[in-house]
C-alpha cells in the first residue's frame, strides 16, 4: 500500500500522531510519505491540531481519506496498536527536529479549565500513559507534551526517569505551580532543564501561584530565560490584572509569555501588550507597556 499523510497544520512542529501512524505503517511494509498532489496513494491520513488551522482544501488522489486531530473534533482517537507506536522520528527532515524526542508521558488533567479542552477530550484527572522508553531513546534532547504531569499520582517516578535520561528537558506545557512543592521541587532541580513553562491562566489562587513560583526561584535560581509563564488573557481578566501577572512575573525573576484566548476577537490593546511581552529584546529594554509605542 502506498500511504500519504497531511500536516494540515504545517511543518514548524512535528505531528506525533502523524510520526506514529508513520511507524505503524512501515511496520506493515507500507511506503509512507508525505502527501504529493501529482501521486496517487492508497489511503491518505490528514491530522490538523489546532481548530484555527485553514484545512487543506486541495484534491487528494485517494480513494480513503482519514482526517483527524483536536482540529476536527475531540472524540476521533488513533487505534491502540497506533498510539502504542514507537513515533518514526525521521519522518520529519528538519534539521531543528534532530536529535530530539517528543511525546506524553501523562495525559488528562484535573482541573477543567474553562478555556480548555483537555478535561472534555481526555479526562478529569492526570494519568500515566507511558514511560520515557516508550518515545525516548537516547535523543539529546526531550520535549514533553503533557498538560499537566504534576497532577499525576505517577509524577515522581515519571521525574526520576527524566533524571536518569540525562537528556536536556523542555516541559512544553505549562506546569500546574499550585502543586510545587519542595519533594517536585528537589526533583526538578535534578533535571537538566532547557525550558520550564508554568501557567497562571487567571487572576484566582494568584497568593498561591505567587508563594510557589517565588519559594521556586529561591530554591533552584534556575535562570529567568529558562522559566516562562504563559499568561492567559482575553478570558476573565481585566487590562490591570494582565499587568499586574506581567510586572510580578518579572519581579519574581520569570519570563512572561501573553497567551490571547480567541485572539481573532481580542481588543488591539491586548494584542499590543502582547507584541511587547512576547518580543523579548523589546521587552527586556522598555520596562513598562505605557513607554511602548508600537
Amino acid at each position: 500500500m502506498k500511504i500519504g499523510l497531511i500536516d494540515v497544520d504545517g511543518h514548524n512542529f512535528p505531528n506525533l500522531a502523524l510520526m506514529k501512524i508513520s511507524a505503524y505503517h512501515k511496520v506493515q511494509g507500507h511506503q509512507v510519505e508525505f502527501v504529493d498532489l501529482f501521486k496517487k496513494y492508497d489511503l491518505v491520513y490528514q491530522s490538523k491540531v489546532f481548530t484555527f488551522t485553514n484545512d487543506f482544501e486541495y484534491l487528494i488522489n485517494a480513494p480513503k481519506i482519514l482526517r483527524g486531530g483536536t482540529g476536527y473534533d475531540l472524540k476521533n482517537t488513533l487505534s491502540i496498536e497506533i498510539e502504542n507506536m514507537f513515533p518514526d522520528y525521521k519522518l520529519y527532515d528538519n534539521v531543528k527536529f534532530k536529535n530530539t524526542a517528543y511525546g506524553f508521558l501523562t495525559r488528562g488533567c484535573p482541573r477543567a479549565c474553562p478555556f480548555c479542552i483537555v478535561a472534555e477530550k481526555e479526562g478529569k484527572k492526570s494519568y500515566k500513559v507511558n514511560d520515557l522508553n516508550n518515545f525516548w531513546n537516547g535523543q539529546k534532547n526531550i520535549k514533553l507534551l503533557d498538560p499537566n504531569i504534576l497532577g499525576s499520582k505517577d509524577r515522581l517516578d515519571l521525574l526520576n526517569q527524566l533524571i536518569e535520561s540525562k537528556s536536556w528537558v523542555d516541559f512544553t506545557q505549562g506546569l500546574d505551580a499550585r502543586l510545587l512543592n519542595e519533594e517536585i521541587t528537589e526533583k526538578l532541580q535534578q533535571i537538566k532543564i532547557k525550558m520550564l513553562h508554568f501557567a497562571w491562566d487567571m487572576i484566582d489562587n494568584s497568593d498561591v501561584i505567587i508563594d510557589n513560583l517565588k519559594q521556586f526561584k529561591k530554591a533552584t535560581q534556575v535562570d529567568f530565560r529558562k522559566l516562562r509563564v504563559y499568561v492567559l488573557t482575553n478570558f476573565n481578566t481585566t487590562h490591570e490584572q494582565d499587568l499586574y501577572r506581567i510586572y510580578k512575573l518579572k519581579e519574581l525573576g520569570y519570563d512572561p509569555y501573553i497567551m490571547i484566548f480567541e485572539k481573532w476577537n481580542a481588543p488591539e490593546l491586548t494584542k499590543r501588550m502582547a507584541r511587547w511581552v512576547n518580543s523579548k529584546f523589546i521587552f527586556r529594554k522598555c520596562e513598562k507597556f505605557e513607554f511602548y509605542k508600537i
